[in-house]
């Protein structure tokens, strides 16, 4: 039983063998009832997310690669040269 349970686990292409006939299933997301849109708060807050996550990506590629280096438009002068 266990070593079925891996295989299941490890080959999720194979498909479920279903021998019981009465087993059925319903799907819930091609109902006619489910919502076909979403609102606008739901619209504003992945947006704040997305946003949210470019930020963060940006910021971890700066820390992880810091080889790359910085932007800058401000100028320095250096008193030791």
């Amino acid at each position: 039983a266990l070593k079925r349970l891996a295989v299941d686990y490890l080959h999720p292409e194979i498909g479920v063998d279903n021998t019981d006939p009465t087993a059925t299933a319903r799907c819930y997301f091609d109902r006619p009832s489910a919502p076909q849109q979403e609102t606008v708060e739901d619209a504003e807050y992945r947006q704040a997310v997305l946003a949210d996550a470019t930020s963060l990506k940006k910021l971890a590629v700066d820390y992880l690669h810091p080889e790359v280096g910085v932007v800058s438009f401000a100028t320095a002068r250096c008193y030791f040269d």
